[in-house]
C-alpha cells in the first residue's frame, strides 16, 4: 500500500475542516484534507450566527466570504398563529459582530475550502477514510480513492471534521445516544418570489405549528431569490403527514400561516428531502493524537442554527491546541478543548431543551422588548455568543431560563 505523510490530516472539508486547515496551514504546517465528496455539493444548514463572523475572521477566511455576496442576516423572526416577534442580533450584551449571512451551503463550503487551499492546505476529493489507528506519536489513516486504490496517510495529529459522516465515531466505536428525542426534518429549496413588503429577508423566520408546538418550521431567504424551507418535529408525527418528504412538507407548510402567506408564489427549486434522527453524541471528543470537531462529535438540533458556529468554534480551539502540541508545548485537551467547547454546547443544549418543553417559546413571545438586559443576554446566545461567561445565561443556562420563564408568566 502506498504511503504519504503530513503534519495534520483533516477528515472532511466542511466549515470545521476548512477553518481548521486554514488556520494550521497559515501557521506553516503541512495539512492534508481528505474529503469524500466533490465540491460544490448540497448541504443543509444555511443560517449562520453572528459569532461565526468573528471565527471566520480569526481563520483568515472572512474576506473570501464577504467577496461572494451572500444574503445579509441581522437576526431571527418568530411566528405562532397570529403572533409575531423578532430578535435583532446587534442588540446583544456581548461585544463582537452583530450581523452575519444566510448562505447556500454548496457555495459557502466551496468558498471556505478554496480559501484554505490558498493558505497552503492540500485537499483531495473523492477520498474515504476506511480505517484509523493512533497513539501518542501520531495517527495512520487508511484512505480509499474513488478508483478503488488504497493508501495510508501518516500524520502527527488528526482532526475529524466529517460532519454527519462521523468517521472516527463509527470507526472507533465512540458513538452514544444524544439524550434528545428522535426527530425528523423535511426540507426543500424554492424560488420564493416573495412580494410581501412586510417580510424581512434579513432574518430567518421560525414558525411554530399552531396545533403541535413540538413541530416548528424554518424559512431562510438566500441570495438570488432562493429560500430554504423546512419543518422539524417528532419523528412519527412528521412521518404521519404524508407518504414521502414532498407530501409531508407540503401538508405541514399549509399549517404555518405566516410562512404560507409569504411563499404563496414560490416554485420548487430543489425537491424535498429529509433527515431522521440527526441528534448525536460521542463518548469522548479527544484521543491519542486526534480530536473530533463539529457535527462529527455532536449535533444538537437545527432550531437555533448553532451547528456551523459550534463546528467553527471547535475548529478554532483545536487548531490552536494542535499547533502548540506540534511545537512541543503542553496541552490539556480535556480542560482547554473539551470543557471549553462544552460551555457553549451546554448553553445551546439548554436552549434546545427549553424550546421543546415550551418554556423558551413562551420567553421569546412574552419577553420584555429589546432594550431590556434579559433580552440582551438571550440575544447574545441566539447570535452565537454561547461562550461568553459574563452572560448569566451561559454561566447557569437552566436556572436563567427557568427564572425568566417565571417572570414572563407573571408579566
Amino acid at each position: 500500500m502506498k504511503s504519504e505523510s503530513c503534519d495534520v490530516a483533516v477528515i472532511g472539508a466542511g466549515p470545521a475542516g476548512s477553518v481548521a486547515s486554514a488556520m494550521l496551514a497559515s501557521k506553516g504546517w503541512d495539512v492534508q484534507v481528505l474529503e469524500r465528496q466533490h465540491f460544490p455539493r448540497f448541504s443543509i444548514g444555511e443560517s449562520l450566527l453572528a459569532q461565526s463572523i468573528a471565527l471566520l475572521d480569526e481563520a483568515g477566511l472572512l474576506q473570501d466570504v464577504l467577496d461572494h455576496g451572500f444574503q445579509y442576516k441581522d437576526g431571527a423572526a418568530f411566528a405562532w398563529g397570529g403572533r409575531y416577534t423578532d430578535i435583532y442580533f446587534p442588540n446583544k450584551s456581548t461585544p463582537g459582530p452583530g450581523t452575519t449571512f444566510q448562505v447556500r451551503r454548496d457555495m459557502f463550503d466551496d468558498v471556505l475550502i478554496k480559501g484554505a487551499q490558498k493558505k497552503g492546505a492540500r485537499v483531495s476529493f473523492g477520498d474515504t477514510v476506511t480505517a484509523f489507528r493512533s497513539d501518542e506519536t501520531g495517527a495512520v489513516l487508511t484512505v480509499a480513492a474513488e478508483t478503488g486504490e488504497a493508501r495510508e496517510v501518516r500524520c502527527r495529529f488528526a482532526l475529524d471534521a466529517s460532519g454527519f459522516g462521523r468517521i472516527l465515531p463509527r470507526l472507533l466505536d465512540l458513538e452514544k445516544p444524544s439524550g434528545f428525542d428522535r426527530r425528523r426534518s423535511v426540507f426543500r429549496h424554492v424560488m420564493d418570489n416573495i412580494d410581501d413588503p412586510t417580510f424581512d429577508r434579513n432574518k430567518i423566520l421560525v414558525s411554530v405549528n399552531p396545533h403541535q408546538p413540538q413541530i416548528w418550521y424554518w424559512l431562510i431567504p438566500l441570495a438570488d431569490g432562493m429560500s430554504s424551507m423546512g419543518a422539524v418535529g417528532p419523528d412519527k408525527e412528521i412521518e404521519a403527514y404524508g407518504a414521502n418528504p414532498e407530501e409531508r412538507l407540503t401538508n405541514l407548510a399549509a399549517q404555518a400561516e405566516r410562512m404560507s402567506e409569504v411563499l404563496k408564489n414560490a416554485t420548487v427549486a430543489r425537491p424535498a428531502n429529509e433527515i431522521v434522527g440527526f441528534a448525536a453524541n460521542v463518548k469522548s471528543l479527544v484521543g491519542p493524537s486526534y480530536a473530533l470537531l463539529g457535527n462529527a462529535a455532536e449535533f444538537l438540533d437545527p432550531v437555533f442554527s448553532s451547528g456551523v458556529t459550534i463546528a467553527m468554534k471547535s475548529a478554532v480551539l483545536a487548531s490552536g491546541l494542535a499547533d502548540r502540541q506540534l511545537r512541543g508545548g503542553a496541552v490539556d485537551w480535556q480542560g482547554e478543548f473539551v470543557e471549553e467547547l462544552k460551555t457553549g454546547v451546554e448553553t445551546f443544549r439548554a436552549c434546545v431543551g427549553a424550546w421543546y418543553d415550551g418554556s423558551l417559546q413562551r420567553i421569546i413571545f412574552n419577553r420584555p422588548r429589546d432594550d431590556n438586559q434579559v433580552t440582551a443576554y438571550l440575544t447574545s446566545v441566539l447570535a452565537g455568543y454561547a461562550w461568553d461567561k459574563t452572560n448569566p445565561l451561559v454561566r447557569e443556562p437552566a436556572r436563567f431560563l427557568r427564572i425568566v420563564d417565571e417572570l414572563c408568566e407573571q408579566a
